[in-house]
């Protein structure tokens, strides 16, 4: 007889020794395939007996859990935030005060790297993960368990040896590369972009959805062991073996015998900090001893055993010269300084964004100002104080305006939001230019021969002043126009003309309905096959569709509630764009199903794929939910992503199999 409780359990050991080797580590020592064929097993022994399935099983680590309210939770050891310096002579006058207390010149140091993101505590017995909560004011902080278990990087059971219970720090970070993503998906959705990874990865594991959390890049990099009884002698042994325990313990930590090498480690990553998929600040120095750290003990507000040594980004000062409004397609009003150029970093800089009306307040800025100029991250350029000792006249106090600076409409702030918006939709001519540009534009009707500067040409020369004008436009009225030869004229015209075979789905995306990219575009012209359709639907039938929000409901509605879009949503019907969707279906075998497709296949291109769905009734969906009815997969996939649909029982076909599966 098969003893299933043990099954199980050696299951989920090699699972998590699997998922520990590929996320700490970064091996794949087991194929896709396999790794599949044991997590499915595991998923069918949990489903026949539910009795011994526990919340750390590696089926479990997915999102979806809501939590209205996040508890306060009392640390058991305070979270001490720690003492900064800038400068080599405060780290040698902590050197100093230390041997003075300690009344040794023998004191080894461990350096390690400051992680700019946001704190956290875990709680581990038995090995499991117990508890995740924000480091708070020290004392207590915010239970946030269900976000931190959606943390790949972060081990739900532990391996090896380890103590019974204890807790472990660290830092919950977002990669550079996923919060140039993260932004990249905002700009597409006419959404204002994050400022920083840091303010943007302690938002996120703080949001009410599980779900939404475990969709964001971040990592869990650990730097504290803390328990109530002593096991190590020393805090860097505490991390090596906290490493072999499953946690991610950056390899850029090292023990020092001397100051010197403190100083060598700060210069090496003082330069090398860039080459970092994360940001960090500085350096943090610590009393490696264990004995020692209990011996010098603690300020009220800090540990008198460990300093951040912060690092100073290339800052130099220029003068405010003025302030611009820009106005963008959905009306966002963004705040621009025009500075004294400067060369910083590389680059001659010339203007800083000021984000909006609260960063203006917070600066509390002046024309006339001098003011420090950093590189966000080496890249954007941004204001981050004032040198009040060189100020600007108090009359020349920076005011938010209250009225667009194009058209002079009346600014509104809306609730929740940090920007103002002008609402003259309609004569609002950088509003009206930027829509046209976005309805050209390659994921909408990729209208060749017609480029940005073109468009704003043509606008204020009258010929064009909304999308539904390109589709009047004749060869008399372009040619002879400053740049516009026989050629150019042609070539305008018949992209035009081209792009009225565009999709209905490349149409709806084109119109510029605020929140709808290119994907939701996709799914809504699926879904409701028309733009009458969409037009009539209500905010439930809206919403029922896979990843269509409250906010992306509400807009919709919103658009068509507007008389002038209906006019030209009537326009461009007469002009021949098309307004539903009438692709030809080869059958109705997919009717109904929501397919994902990832990889490189051999025998057909992933476009091919996707259109042969379509004709056949299906959906495709970029990401693996409980909605997908069944996910193609071909070389080349991350096993994140095969793991997803196995947790989420959905089955795994590849393309001849599909392809198979049409001919019946």
């Amino acid at each position: 007889m098969i003893d299933y409780y043990k099954r199980i359990k050696e299951i989920k050991k090699l699972l998590h020794n699997y998922n520990y080797e590929y996320y700490i580590n970064h091996k794949s020592i087991i194929s896709d395939f396999e790794f599949d064929s044991i997590l499915n097993e595991l998923i069918q022994l949990e489903k026949l007996h539910p009795e011994i399935v526990d919340l750390n099983s590696p089926t479990q680590r997915v999102g979806g859990g809501i939590t209205k309210k996040f508890n306060t939770i009392y640390h058991s050891q305070k979270m001490y935030s720690l003492d900064n310096t800038y400068s080599h002579s405060d780290v040698l006058e902590w050197e100093q005060r230390i041997k003075k207390k300690l009344n040794s010149d023998k004191i080894e140091f461990s350096c390690e790297l400051k992680y700019d993101g946001a704190s956290i505590n875990l709680t581990y017995i038995d090995g499991d993960l117990i508890k995740g909560v924000t480091r708070g004011d020290g004392f207590r902080g915010d239970d946030v368990t269900q976000n931190i278990k959606t943390i790949k990087s972060i081990p739900l059971k532990l391996k090896g040896e380890f103590p019974s219970k204890f807790d472990i720090r660290g830092e919950i970070i977002m990669t550079l590369d996923g919060f140039k993503q993260l932004n990249k998906e905002r700009v597409s959705q006419g959404e204002p972009i994050y400022m920083n990874p840091r303010n943007t990865a302690s938002g996120s594991i703080k949001l009410q959805d599980s779900k939404e959390v475990s969709k964001r890049p971040l990592m869990g990099l650990m730097y504290g062991f803390s328990s109530d009884i002593e096991i190590f002698k020393n805090h860097f042994d505490a991390l090596t073996e906290a490493r072999k325990w499953g946690f991610k313990i950056p390899e850029h930590c090292i023990k020092v015998n001397s100051v010197k090498g403190v100083f060598d480690f700060l210069n090496l990553w003082q330069t090398k900090r860039n080459e970092l998929n994360y940001e960090i600040d500085g350096v943090v120095i610590k009393v490696n001893n264990l004995e020692q750290q209990k011996s010098l003990g603690f300020t009220s507000k800090y540990p008198r055993w460990a300093i951040a040594y912060k690092f100073k980004a290339e800052r130099l000062t220029t003068v405010i010269n003025s302030v611009a409004y820009q106005v963008g397609r959905t009306g966002a009003i963004t705040p621009v300084a025009n500075l004294a150029p400067i060369l910083l970093s590389g680059s001659i800089v010339k203007r800083a964004s000021l984000h909006n009306a609260d960063q203006i307040d917070k600066l509390n800025l002046r024309i006339g100002d001098n003011v420090f100029v950093e590189k966000g991250g080496e890249i954007i350029p941004k204001i981050v104080g004032v040198d009040l000792t060189n100020r600007g006249d108090v009359l020349n106090q920076i005011k938010f305006i209250t009225n667009c600076p194009e058209c002079n409409s009346k600014l509104v702030r809306l609730d929740g939001e940090a920007q103002h918006y002008c609402t003259n939709y309609i004569n609002c001519d950088p509003q009206m230019i930027a829509r046209i540009q976005h309805f050209i534009g390659r994921n909408a009707m990729n209208i060749d021969g017609l480029g940005m500067e073109t468009v704003s040409f043509l606008y204020k020369s009258g010929l064009v002043v909304n999308i539904a004008d390109l589709y009047d436009l004749k060869y008399n009225d372009i040619i002879g126009l400053e740049r516009m030869a026989e050629k150019s004229a042609n070539n305008l015209l018949q992209g035009v003309l081209d792009s009225k075979k565009q999709p209905f789905n490349k149409v709806l995306f084109g119109i510029g309905i605020r929140h709808v990219g290119a994907t939701v575009a996709k799914r809504l012209a699926s879904i409701f096959k028309s733009m009458d359709s969409i037009s009539r639907a209500n905010f439930d039938e809206l919403v029922s569709v896979e990843d269509i929000g409250d906010r992306i409901a509400e807009s919709v509605k919103d658009f068509f509630s507007n008389e002038y879009n209906i006019y030209l949503i009537k326009r461009l019907r007469d002009h021949g764009v098309k307004m539903f969707d009438n692709q030809t279906k080869i059958s109705k075998i997919l009717d109904g199903k929501s397919i994902v497709i990832s990889g490189v296949f051999d025998t057909i291109s992933r476009d091919e794929l996707k259109k042969r769905i379509e004709q056949n009734g299906g959906v495709n969906t970029s990401s693996i939910s409980s909605k997908t009815s069944f996910v193609i997969f071909g070389k080349g996939v991350g096993p994140s992503k095969k793991k997803k649909a196995a947790l989420l029982k959905i089955n795994i076909i590849d393309e001849k199999y599909f392809l198979k599966m049409l001919e019946i």
